[in-house]
C-alpha cells in the first residue's frame, strides 16, 4: 500500500483557512437568508451544509495534529489523555 505523503505545514495551513473563509461566507448568506425571510428548508439546508463542512474541517485539523503528534506517541512522550482530549473536542 504507498504511503501517504504529507504537505508541508504552510500548505495545510491555507488549506484550513480557505475551508473556514469558504465557511464564513456561508454563515454570512445564512444570515442574509435569515434577514429576507427565506422559507425554513432553504435556512436548513444551508444550515447543514454548514455543520457539515465544520465537522470537515474539524476532522483535518485534528488528522494534522494526530500528524504532528506521531514520532512522540511512537516514542512514548505524548500522553494519551492530550489525545483522547482533542478527538473529544473535535467530535464536539
Amino acid at each position: 500500500m504507498p504511503q501517504q505523503t504529507l504537505e508541508e505545514p504552510a500548505v495545510e495551513k491555507t488549506k484550513i483557512l480557505n475551508r473556514l473563509r469558504r465557511l464564513e461566507g456561508q454563515v454570512r448568506g445564512l444570515q442574509k437568508m435569515i434577514d429576507e425571510e427565506r422559507p425554513c428548508q432553504e435556512i436548513l439546508t444551508l444550515l447543514s451544509g454548514i455543520r457539515s463542512a465544520l465537522d470537515s474541517s474539524a476532522d483535518v485539523i485534528l488528522e494534522n495534529y494526530l500528524r504532528a503528534c506521531q514520532a512522540e506517541i511512537d516514542q512514548g512522550q505524548r500522553d494519551l489523555t492530550s489525545i483522547i482530549k482533542a478527538v473529544k473536542l473535535a467530535r464536539g
